[in-house]
């Protein structure tokens, strides 16, 4: 990567340039200082000239290593531990050159000590502000300025579904291009551009970060040549469908064409390894989760049948669609009345009137959920997963929400991101918006991701937030 011009950078660029400068500068000084008082190192007297000399070269090389590998790129997309392994090449990059340049300093010559000692100081220093910015945001460098391309319909899901700030942690929309066919009910509160000139100019002129295309007629309405102009000079051109996903951990279901599935990455796993080794280290987990949780579920059933009676059953056992929509029973403490259903089929919802008194507290910190080890170490389950539904409202969910059924390419779960993400749901809308967490499970489905629910579903379960 080029280094860029100093007159070229953005203001908050060179405010990060400088405030680094200066931690760099500080370092050597700092060291020096430091190690005259617990004489860990044999360092002679430096002239307070020399001194000033040694830190302004020991700042300026480590400045010009970040600069030439592009920590002040406005544009660097980068977490901060891809900023920290960025900063950790700079500060290896520059200890090289410094001890080049050291002997040249003549009588004076710093201990090679005193320089690893200051360039480790220094990136402790600097990543620490580095950290700093990222959680405060001061210079925006976190932020993308993102301009949609579209203004109707499909534009609209960002003006409805992410219109509060949280929402828009990563990202400030700087305005929605009106596209020919776009929907007349569109973009209502936020800017509507009429652009008249080239949409690679108005990018360059704005400093656009990133492209959204979001037009709802795309057949030979695309500026593509533009487009691609606009990638080449640097701005990120995404889809709609991704940029939601990726924005909000969803996919927007009602926007989906197959296309985008066939050559979108994921939803098929090919960890073979994975596969094979899945029911073992469920089983295993279970098998330990159950010799930790057998007092609690022994106080359970004492605490039902003290609750309803000693005939009352303890168990609920019910037909629900698994694995390749294969149906199995599933084994739950009881947390309804014995007549909960007397009208028929229902789904729970909160504050459920059908619940028990116990009930309620099995279900929200969900020691009712424990029995279903049994399902897990059968294989009829995993730990995380796709939350398994009855066959009744499965058939009738296959036919008014498109892609319902691939949710049942994935074992179900105890757990699941839609379970983290979305309260209980009573209704077809609840149903279409857990899915859309539940493909961006499928999609992405590793063992990390698996790992983050179960942690997530833990302090859940601690803080009493069950769903």
């Amino acid at each position: 990567m080029s280094s860029p011009k100093f007159k070229d950078l953005s203001l908050s660029s060179k405010s990060l340039i400088i405030i680094e400068l200066t931690l760099f500068f500080c370092a050597l000084p700092l060291t020096f200082y430091g190690n005259s008082l617990v004489g860990f190192i044999n360092a002679h007297a430096i002239p307070y000239n020399y001194f000033f000399i040694y830190a302004s070269v020991f700042a300026l090389i480590n400045q010009l290593s970040c600069l030439a590998l592009g920590l002040y790129d406005s544009k660097l997309r980068v977490n901060f531990r891809g900023v920290f392994r960025r900063l950790l090449m700079c500060i290896a990059v520059a200890f090289f050159i410094l001890t080049l340049l050291n002997p040249f300093y003549g009588q004076y010559i710093l201990p090679i000590e005193i320089v690893a000692l200051a360039s480790l100081l220094s990136c402790v220093m600097v990543a620490s502000f580095r950290y700093f910015t990222f959680q405060v945001d001061f210079f925006g460098f976190n932020k993308r300025k993102v301009l949609v391309l579209g203004a109707g319909e499909r534009a609209s899901i960002i003006e409805r579904r992410m219109r509060r700030d949280v929402d828009r942690q990563n990202f400030s929309v700087h305005g929605f291009v009106v596209m020919g066919g776009d929907e007349a009910q569109g973009i209502k509160e936020e800017t509507r551009i009429e652009l008249e000139g080239s949409l690679v100019n108005y990018a360059l002129d704005h400093d656009i970060d990133e492209i959204v295309v979001a037009s709802d007629e795309r057949r030979n309405n695309l500026p593509v040549d533009e487009l691609f102009a606009c990638k080449i000079r640097g701005v990120e051109i995404t889809e709609i469908l991704d940029f939601i996903e990726r924005e909000t951990g969803q996919i927007a279901v009602n926007l989906i064409y197959p296309s985008w599935v066939i050559y979108s990455n994921g939803f098929a796993s090919s960890n073979y390894l994975r596969n094979a080794l899945d029911w073992v280290f469920n089983a295993v987990l279970a098998f330990l989760l159950l010799l930790v949780t057998w007092p609690v579920m022994l106080i359970t059933m004492l605490l039902i049948k003290l609750d309803e009676g000693l005939n009352a059953p303890v168990f609920y056992f019910q037909e629900r669609v698994g694995l390749d929509g294969e149906p199995f029973n599933i084994v739950k403490f009881r947390s309804m009345r014995l007549d909960a259903e007397k009208f028929g089929a229902q789904m729970a919802s909160e504050d459920d009137p059908r619940i028990t008194k116990t009930g309620n507290f099995l279900r929200k910190y969900r020691i009712d959920e424990l029995p279903q080890i049994y399902n897990v170490m059968r294989g009829d389950m995993g730990f995380v997963g796709p939350r398994p539904e009855r066959p009744q409202f499965v058939q009738q969910l296959i036919k008014s929400i498109p892609y319902y059924n691939e949710r049942h390419n994935v074992k179900p779960g105890l757990t699941g991101w839609a379970q983290l993400k979305y309260p209980y749901g009573a209704t077809e809308a609840d149903s279409l918006e857990k899915l859309k967490y539940d493909l961006y499970y499928i999609k992405h489905r590793s063992f990390l991701l698996d790992l983050l629910i179960l942690i997530r579903t833990v302090e859940i379960v601690l803080f009493g937030k069950g769903r």
